[in-house]
C-alpha cells in the first residue's frame, strides 16, 4: 500500500517533466536564442524613447473607444447571458433538450476566442469597433453564461417554493425569487468580465477592431516608435482607470471594501 503511494506522489511531476521536456523540443525554444535577442530588445525599448508627447490629447479619443467597446460588449453579453443561463440551469431549465442546447453554446462561444470572433465580423461587417464589440459579446457569453447558470444552481429553492405556493408561474418565480439571490454573483461577474473586455478590446483593435489597439498596430506597422510608447502609457491609464471603477462598482453595489 506504501509502496503504491509512493509511486502514485510521483506520477504528477513525472508527467509534468516529460510534458515539459516534449514542449521545449517540440517548440525548438533556446536560451541561447533568447539571450542573443536582448540587445535587439534594448535598442528596441530604446527607440521608444521618449514619448511623443504631442499625440497623447489626439489619441484620447481610440482610448475612450475602447472603454466604450468594453461597456457595450459586457452590456450585450450580459442581455445574452441571463437568458441562456436560465435556461441552461439543472434546477430553471424546461427540459434535458433545451439545457443542452444553452450548455453547447455557451461552450461554443467560450471556446472560440474572441479574436476569431473579431476576424469573422471584421470580414463581414468591415473595420471599426461594431466587429469589435459583436466579438467581445458573443465571447463573453461563454464565460457570463457559465458562471450565472452555477449561481442560478445554487440558490436556496426555499423562496423559489413559497412564490409557486401562491400560485406565481414559472417567470414570476424567477423574477421575484431567483434573480434578488443571484445579483450579487451576477454583478461580480459582470465587472470581472468587464476588466477582461477591456484588455480584450485592445487585443482586438489589432485585427481592425477599433479603438487605442489599431493605433498600436498602425504605430508599430509605420515604425512610429515614440508614438507606440505614448499609447503604451494610455493603455495603462485605461486599464487602471477601469480596474478602479470596477471595485468602486462592486464597493457600492455588494458592500465589498473600496481597494485602495
Amino acid at each position: 500500500m506504501g509502496l503504491m503511494m509512493l509511486k502514485n506522489r510521483y506520477v504528477v511531476p513525472v508527467l509534468f517533466l516529460l510534458f515539459f521536456i516534449w514542449s521545449i523540443i517540440g517548440t525548438g525554444f533556446s536560451i541561447r536564442d533568447l539571450i542573443a535577442g536582448v540587445p535587439n530588445l534594448s535598442n528596441f525599448i530604446g527607440c521608444m524613447f521618449p514619448p511623443a508627447w504631442d499625440t497623447f490629447v489626439p489619441l484620447i479619443s481610440p482610448a475612450l473607444e475602447t472603454i466604450q467597446m468594453a461597456f457595450l460588449g459586457t452590456v450585450f453579453a450580459v442581455a445574452l447571458s441571463v437568458p441562456v443561463a436560465l435556461l441552461a440551469a439543472n434546477n430553471i431549465t424546461p427540459s434535458k433538450p433545451v439545457k443542452a442546447l444553452a450548455r453547447g453554446f455557451i461552450a461554443f462561444t467560450r471556446t472560440v476566442p474572441d479574436i476569431v470572433f473579431a476576424l469573422i465580423f471584421v470580414s463581414a461587417v468591415g473595420l471599426g469597433p461594431v466587429p469589435g464589440i459583436l466579438a467581445l459579446a458573443i465571447h463573453s457569453v461563454g464565460m457570463l453564461g457559465k458562471l450565472y447558470a452555477e449561481a442560478i444552481e445554487e440558490v436556496d429553492p426555499g423562496p423559489v417554493e413559497a412564490v409557486e405556493a401562491v400560485g406565481a408561474g414559472k417567470l414570476q418565480a424567477v423574477y421575484y425569487a431567483v434573480i434578488p439571490q443571484v445579483t450579487p454573483s451576477f454583478v461580480a461577474s459582470t465587472l470581472y468580465r468587464f476588466d477582461i473586455n477591456v484588455r480584450s478590446s485592445i487585443v482586438l483593435g489589432l485585427v481592425g477592431a477599433g479603438g487605442i489597439g489599431f493605433e498600436l498596430i498602425m504605430a508599430m506597422r509605420l515604425f512610429r516608435y515614440h508614438e507606440m510608447l505614448t499609447i503604451l502609457i494610455i493603455i495603462f491609464i485605461v486599464v487602471m482607470l477601469s480596474e478602479w471603477a470596477s471595485n468602486f462598482i462592486r464597493a457600492h453595489v455588494i458592500g465589498e471594501e473600496v481597494l485602495k
